[in-house]
């Protein structure tokens, strides 16, 4: 395993424990005192857990599990996978903190900051499948199928 690969798995297990912190305070504050979560609370949340946990475990594991680019192949650029990792990641923390804080301040500048973060993570997701597209490839199964193996 990587160290890119490990850094995806730990970074998405971290957005993982900030989504849980927030959705049990989120529970608390509703059972304790009746006040139930705003968009925003919701909104950060789930991004926490949906893209931070979800995306990245995904993007981790692909990143291990597909078949190596073949030698001589310089379409995959690991570069890329590293400017997915960052992008995802700030963009995701910078979502998640801002619809906090949005959450506690009126301060429409704050969108600004919501929307920043959003676009970094649609980017990062788009250039690690960009960057991962040349690894989308049969590896064994080709000669498999060439005898007549059907799956």
């Amino acid at each position: 395993m990587t160290s890119l690969v490990r850094r995806f798995i730990k970074t998405a297990i971290a957005f993982l424990l900030g989504g849980l912190a927030i959705g049990a305070l989120m529970m608390i504050r509703r059972e304790l005192s009746g006040r139930f979560a705003g968009p925003y609370e919701t909104s950060a949340h789930t991004h926490a857990i949906l893209v931070g946990f979800v995306m990245m475990m995904i993007q981790g594991v692909a990143l291990w599990l597909f078949p190596r680019p073949e030698k001589g192949d310089m379409r995959y650029r690991p570069a890329l996978i590293e400017t997915a990792y960052w992008c995802l990641t700030l963009g995701t923390a910078t979502r998640v903190v801002g619809e906090l804080a949005r959450s506690a301040v009126v301060d429409a500048r704050l969108g600004w900051l919501i929307l920043f973060g959003g676009m970094l993570q649609i980017g990062g997701l788009a250039v690690f499948f960009i960057g991962m597209w040349p690894r989308i490839r049969a590896a064994g199964s080709r000669v498999r199928e060439a005898s007549g193996e059907r799956f």
